[in-house]
């Protein structure tokens, strides 16, 4: 008899509009411009979106929508050209070739698995950093990967929200 990991009942979502995740990278992209990127602390909310669509809808994100958000982050945010978009393409990458594990999962230990994607990320981006003659920006500034990874359950709920709409209130059908 096979193990089940939870007892959660399962839905079958929508599938998931490109216009709603254009949207959702849009405000992920906002929020990361705001005049707040200097406080530690705050998780990338623009890795944090990809992620998500990376591993719930692997087919519609790819490597070249993450490199292009990348390229719009660095030159948004003054960095090095180029460090955002390496960093967001291997975050894709690993997020695509894992989606499927993760799903399996419950909500906690899929946030572990956001977890170590957003800090490989990060990392990622502090050697790109610190290669070209930047400065560290000191321990607390991973805290932004622990912040995310506790957002995730809240994450996930609210992007999954069109997903779970019935187009159609049929009373004779369970689901």
């Amino acid at each position: 008899m096979a193990r089940q990991f939870d007892d959660r009942p399962q839905r079958i979502l929508l599938p998931a509009k490109a216009g709603f995740i254009a949207a959702t990278l849009l405000t992920a992209l906002v929020l990361n411009l705001l005049p707040w990127r200097d406080v530690a602390g705050l998780p990338d909310w623009t890795a944090l979106v990809l992620v998500f669509w990376c591993i719930h809808q692997p087919r519609k994100m790819g490597i070249g929508v993450a490199w292009a958000v990348g390229i719009i982050m660095d030159a948004a945010n003054g960095a090095l050209l180029g460090q955002h978009a390496l960093a967001y393409s291997v975050l894709t990458f690993a997020a695509i070739a894992f989606s499927r594990r993760v799903l399996w999962f419950p909500i906690w230990p899929q946030a572990l698995h956001v977890f170590v994607l957003l800090l490989s990320c990060q990392i990622l981006m502090l050697l790109v950093r610190m290669l070209t003659g930047g400065a560290f920006p000191g321990l607390l500034w991973f805290s932004g990967s622990m912040f995310a990874a506790l957002l995730w359950p809240f994450v996930t709920f609210i992007l999954l929200i069109p997903q779970r709409l019935p187009e159609s209130i049929d009373e004779t059908r369970p689901l």
